[in-house]
């Protein structure tokens, strides 16, 4: 039996399931893919998808010949891994079952009405992001403490601050303000010993560079808009975080870089480093045994690039190798688990996030180190472009693998 859509109400649907999973945190190119499928799924002769972070335009032609034209704004939201994993598979569903318009958006409304997140696993995820990695960088027991006390100010301010203030720059600058006065007070005090190794531990909370290495991709993807709008978010929420940074070290004066050190112990590298991805999957709302994937995701690409380094001191090729790893291990595991990868992925890859570097070059700014400044600068585009290449790397093998196998990955326009 032939089904009578209302297709300006179906498309409207699909811009409402694409502007929740960008705000959600999907990766462009994919919700592109998700959002042609589900075009397809419903007969449109003809459709034009144009999807950028804050922007989706769908252009259909329906079976009796109505064009059909409409545009999203999208304000970009807190990442909620949780329901992109469920918005992934309501795209599949509807995909499989090609529902009317009000029963796609009953399904819609169901998967944006699941349960938030206690409050209280908020502050464990910054907890266990920001102490971890303050360990991983070399904080001993006293800086550990302290940077449990500033992860705890970060979450409750940023909560506070989140419904005030959209302004990501201004945010940034807010927050690494109030976690710098506190270190330093603390260190000044002699409660704590290392303020840089307990501030880039919370800056690993506040930092942009995943957005600068997925904007790199994009931009390799010949992707110009978005990978462009991508460097240039991550480049205000950097400019935030050196800003608010730099005024204490202003204010307090004499504050010099002594370096930051990888706790020695490889063993505990790997428990910190862990625990710290743990952290954040519980920051980008991850439930269940996929926060344990993560985890052990984290723990193998630590593990890789620290073998690798010890056979070839080289940061770009340890840092290349270990990003092809966790791109493949979060393509695994989004094929067992049917769940989007950048799921596995974000978390899994914060090992590799270049957050020592953003600091120092925020410091190479404050004290007028033009070397410094020069070469953290270089570093930070190297390590970013390492792992951008890394999860290309395995975007095109898969493709070509899948192309072999005769299955369908990505679509687009072609291959309509």
């Amino acid at each position: 039996m032939n089904v009578k859509y209302d297709y300006e109400r179906i498309v409207q649907g699909i811009l409402d399931i694409g502007e929740a999973m960008i705000r959600c945190g999907a990766e462009n190119f994919r919700l592109q893919d998700s959002l042609y499928r589900i075009c397809r799924s419903y007969g449109f002769v003809k459709y034009d998808i144009f999807v950028i972070p804050s922007n989706i335009q769908i252009t259909a032609e329906t079976p009796e010949g109505q064009i059909i034209t409409q545009i999203r704004l999208v304000e970009i939201g807190e990442c909620d891994f949780d329901k992109l994993d469920y918005l992934n598979n309501l795209c599949r569903k509807v995909c499989k079952e090609k529902p009317d318009a009000k029963e796609m958006r009953r399904q819609f409304e169901e998967v944006m009405g699941r349960p938030e997140q206690k409050w209280y696993t908020h502050y464990a995820a910054g907890i266990l992001g920001g102490t971890g990695f303050a360990v991983f960088f070399g904080c001993d027991i006293r800086d550990a403490i302290i940077a449990v006390i500033v992860s705890i100010v970060i979450v409750a301010a940023g909560n506070w601050l989140a419904e005030r203030e959209k302004n990501l720059l201004a945010y940034n600058l807010i927050l690494s303000f109030i976690a710098e006065m506190i270190i330093l007070l603390s260190v000044k005090f002699g409660f704590a010993d290392h303020e840089e190794r307990i501030m880039i531990g919370m800056v690993m909370l506040l930092i942009s560079g995943l957005s600068t290495t997925n904007g790199i991709r994009d931009l390799l993807q010949k992707d110009f808009i978005s990978g462009s709008i991508n460097i240039m978010n991550s480049m205000l929420g950097a400019s935030g975080i050196a800003f608010g940074t730099a005024i204490p070290m202003i204010l307090f004066g004499g504050v010099e870089a002594e370096g930051f050190i990888l706790t020695p112990n490889l063993i505990v590298q790997l428990i910190s480093c862990t625990a710290a991805c743990v952290g954040f999957a519980l920051w980008f709302k991850i439930r269940g045994m996929q926060v344990v994937y993560c985890g052990i995701g984290a723990f193998f690409t630590w593990l890789i690039y620290a073998l690798v380094y010890e056979a070839r001191p080289s940061n770009f090729l340890a840092t290349t190798i270990a990003a092809t790893f966790v791109a493949f291990y979060a393509f695994i595991m989004s094929r067992i688990n049917k769940a989007p990868s950048t799921i596995f992925l974000t978390a899994s890859v914060f090992p590799l996030i270049p957050g020592p570097n953003l600091y120092y070059v925020m410091y190479a700014c404050v004290s007028g180190n033009m070397h410094m400044l020069l070469e953290q600068t270089i570093t930070l585009f190297a390590t970013c472009v390492a792992i951008a290449f890394g999860f290309n790397f395995v975007d095109i093998a898969s493709r070509t693998i899948m192309r072999g196998m005769k299955v369908e990955y990505h679509i687009g326009k072609s291959d309509r």
